[in-house]
Formats: structure tokens, sequence, C-alpha cells
């Protein structure tokens, strides 16, 4: 039975560190996205990490005349949108471990991580940043729901479909 049980233990291992791993790649396609974007409406290509940086070291971090510079604010807003990149997506991972259908049917799987990103972006702009980081609204939905739901959701999805590909 304990044999059981630390296979099972390290299935849900396996699968939050891959969650983990895709969360570290997508969250750097999700990124370079949103500053393309940014870039391109004019907003500026570090307008995202702006925003992001703003989470941890306050409002300083935003235009206009921002009173902390882009050699703070760049690593920071990175440190910030990584970390939470990976946690969301560790955790999503164990989720999959949990629900066989999910490791057993890859197109399943893409579409619940998009479905994942759908909701982290509703969670995140409509429920979170209103109240504790008001200056999230700023970002344009249209990016903000592509961004959340197919670069960061369906990307994960597909890497984390490749991987247990390798698992058959």
């Amino acid at each position: 039975m304990s044999a059981t049980h630390l296979d099972a233990r390290s299935g849900v291992g396996r699968w939050a560190v891959a969650g983990l791993v895709a969360g570290i790649v997508s969250g750097i396609i999700f990124a370079m996205f949103e500053m393309v974007m940014a870039a391109v409406m004019g907003q500026g290509f570090f307008a995202p990490l702006r925003m992001i940086a703003a989470i941890g070291l306050g409002e300083g971090a935003l235009p206009p005349g921002p009173s902390i510079g882009l050699a703070t604010v760049v690593p920071v807003g990175l440190i910030i949108h990584m970390v939470l990149s990976m946690m969301y997506r560790a955790g999503f991972g164990i989720v999959t471990s949990a629900i066989s259908i999910l490791r057993e049917n890859r197109a399943l799987l893409v579409g619940a991580a998009t479905l994942a990103g759908f909701a982290l972006w509703i969670v995140n702009f409509y429920v979170i940043a209103p109240f504790a980081f008001p200056w999230f609204a700023m970002a344009n939905p249209v990016v903000q729901f592509l961004a959340h739901t197919f670069f960061f959701g369906t990307v994960l999805g597909l890497l984390l479909a490749s991987r247990s590909k390798g698992e058959e």
C-alpha cells in the first residue's frame, strides 16, 4: 500500500514540476506578447513590466514620471511575473495529476489549460486588480484576454500535452 501511495505522490510531483517548467516557458511567451503589444499600441515596451513591478515596488514604478528606473523595474517585474507564472501553473499541473481524463486526452488538456488562462484573466483583472492593484485598469482588456487565454493558457496546455505524450 505504501508503494502505491508513493507512486501516486511521485505522479503529482512530476505533474507539479511539469506545470512549473511549462509555467516558465508560457510566462515568457505571455510577457513577450504583452510587451510587443504595448510597444505597438504606443504604451512603451516595458509598460507591462512596470505594472507588474508596481505590485512589489508601489506606484512609483508607474508613469507618468516614474520615480523608479528601468534598472530596478525590469528585474523586479520579471521576478514577480515568473514567480506568479510558476505558482499558477504548478497548481494546474497538480490538478492535471488528479484528473485522469486530462492526462489521457491531450486535446482536453489543452482546452482545460486555455480555460484556466481565461479564468486567470477574469480573476486577476476583474476580482483582484480593482481592489488591490487599480493601475491594471490601464491595460487593454482585449490584449489581456488574448495574453492570458492563448499566450499563457493554450501554450501551457500544449507544453503539458507534449509531456503527456512522452508518458504513453
